[in-house]
């Protein structure tokens, strides 16, 4: 194959992949307790795409093109007979120095662009360093929430027992710890 047939191959596979994840794919960054964190959360920022067993050779096509993250099997809880596997890459700078850039050249077309857009201001502020203080969890939280249909109340969880005027308000919004990052 010659460089110019290498380059249009190319071309042709990022097209795809960038209308696949517009179809099937998810920028998510959840935020957990975590006790062994000096300020007692983890952000932890990951592009995921899941598919059912017939359909896994489309996972392996991105693992191959970016050179990055792993395929699980996904455990089923539904009425479907085959697994769904997952295609997810977490690693910090696989995300920031190879996805990221994947999709800035190759933007999104649906609103998953939006979430994208989020998921990269997230990642920004991760570089800066700001997940290490409760004022930039706050401010990742604030982001986090407007992601992927996600109801408002990560930062107030952050909030929760840090201040005692967030105390009070915790006891208003009530939310379960499970929920952080689903």
């Amino acid at each position: 194959m010659t460089g110019a047939d290498n380059q249009q191959e190319r071309l042709r596979v990022a097209g795809w992949i960038t209308g696949f994840v517009d179809g099937e794919g998810c920028f998510a960054v959840p935020m957990h307790r975590n006790p062994t964190s000096s300020v007692g959360w983890q952000v932890q920022p990951q592009f995921v795409v899941v598919q059912a067993a017939p359909s896994v050779r489309a996972l392996e096509v991105l693992q191959e093109y970016f050179g990055c993250g792993r395929i699980n099997v996904n455990g089923r809880r539904d009425n479907h007979r085959e697994p769904l596997y997952r295609y997810i890459v977490r690693r910090f700078t696989d995300l920031d120095e190879i996805i990221v850039p994947f999709f800035q050249t190759y933007p999104l077309r649906t609103s998953k662009r939006e979430n994208f857009e989020k998921f990269s201001e997230v990642l920004e502020l991760m570089k800066q360093r700001r997940h290490l203080s409760i004022d930039g969890l706050i401010e990742i939280a604030s982001v986090v929430e407007t992601m992927n249909h996600r109801k408002p109340s990560v930062a107030r969880r952050i909030l929760r027992g840090q201040t005692p005027a967030a105390s009070a308000e915790a006891k208003v919004w009530s939310v379960p710890y499970g929920d952080v990052g689903r």
